[in-house]
């Protein structure tokens, strides 16, 4: 019996874990009970249940990260990260507590019904922290510029004509507001300052990602995305930072349905009818990939800054980047010719840009395993 695997379920919290034990075979799961969430208290824990080799540790997915999941590992105990979304609930079940929920992820993991997900590497976790914060960093410019903005119009300031905003001379033209009133010259210049903090901080953001894409552990596939249309440098490295390693996709479908482009699907019998796309896994990738599909709604030519991009990069690359121009183009129009709204036909282009940026990704392991 010392030999039986125990199936451990934790409901993490940011002070307090509760720990449910589900023995291997049929038994009942059990409420082992609450722990602080210290890794000596862990270490305890373990010390308690046995051997770390019969030990399976699970919890979900949550802000509290994945140091938790490392501290399992270097303490010689598998763990798995578990996907929240994809967890099974029962209909009736009106009643959450943390005593529960450990208690079901046991019982659940032990079964074989639950999901895991991909954990990233301290490094691949840092560098997608550094492009989160810059993609925050732009929300809050957005915003800043809407507050500007609507200020100037709740007092009747208008540019002047010919004059676009955010331009340099809408620029200039704000730098020479004045206020009659001390009240709204501060509220202007609290604002405008606002603003220009934001950029600053948006710079510094952009100049580390532009040294992770040239010096970081994940330079070559960087490089080698910007290879394709629509994909420079803030999107490429945004892709590598959300995916991480590409390895463990086996097909493109994979990578498709992981960044939830893939669409919905209720059939029945005889009937099968495909919906709208299922939106799951990872919308930050999404939200990248369906941006740089509008860049295949041009010709297609590599000339200015994609073909600078494009220098070093070997012919079988550059050639699936000229593949998928052709390809996407012709796409995105037979789509509209077919009565299909653009926003439609341009997130079925962005389901097979996802293809071919798997292909790039093979195609570069290939090389340097050859």
């Amino acid at each position: 019996m010392k030999d039986t695997i125990k199936y451990v379920g934790l409901d993490v919290s940011k002070e307090k874990i509760a720990v449910a034990i589900a023995d291997e075979g049929r038994e009942e799961p059990r409420f082992w009970g609450v722990i602080a969430h210290t890794s000596d208290a862990i270490k305890k824990l373990i010390k308690k249940l046995g051997d770390s080799a019969t030990l399976r540790f699970c919890y979900e997915a949550g802000p509290t990260g994945y140091p938790l999941y490392r501290l399992l590992l270097t303490l010689g105990v598998h763990c798995d990260v578990i996907a929240p979304s994809l967890i099974p609930h029962r209909p009736g079940d009106r009643i959450k507590t943390d005593r529960r929920d450990a208690i079901r992820l046991a019982q659940l993991y032990r079964a074989g019904e639950l999901t895991s997900i991909y954990v990233p590497t301290p490094e691949d976790e840092a560098l997608r922290d550094l492009v989160r914060c810059r993609e925050d960093a732009k929300e809050d410019e957005l915003r800043a510029k809407h507050r500007l903005s609507k200020f100037l119009l709740r007092n009747n300031i208008q540019p002047p004509a010919g004059v676009n905003k955010w331009t340099v001379k809408y620029r200039r033209w704000l730098d020479t507001l004045k206020f009659e009133s001390s009240k709204l010259q501060v509220v202007y210049q609290e604002y405008y300052h606002q603003l220009k903090e934001l950029e600053q901080r948006i710079l510094r953001l952009e100049e580390e990602i532009r040294v992770q894409a040239t010096d970081g552990v994940h330079a070559p596939v960087i490089q080698a995305l910007q290879s394709l249309r629509g994909v420079a440098l803030i999107t490429a490295t945004s892709l590598v930072a959300e995916i991480g390693s590409f390895k463990r996709f086996s097909t493109p479908k994979q990578l498709m349905a992981y960044v939830g482009l893939i669409p919905s699907e209720y059939s029945s019998g005889e009937r099968r009818h495909q919906g709208k796309i299922t939106k799951t896994g990872n919308r930050h990738a999404r939200r990248l990939l369906v941006e740089a599909a509008w860049s295949y709604r041009y010709q297609p030519a590599v000339k200015g800054e994609l073909q600078r991009r494009q220098k070093g990069q070997s012919p079988t690359i550059q050639a699936i980047s000229w593949k998928a121009q052709n390809r996407l183009n012709k796409k995105y129009y037979r789509l509209l010719s077919r009565g299909k709204e653009s926003a439609k036909a341009i997130t079925a282009v962005a389901r097979e840009l996802s293809g071919f940026i798997w292909a790039i990704t093979q195609e570069l392991e290939e090389v340097q395993n050859a």
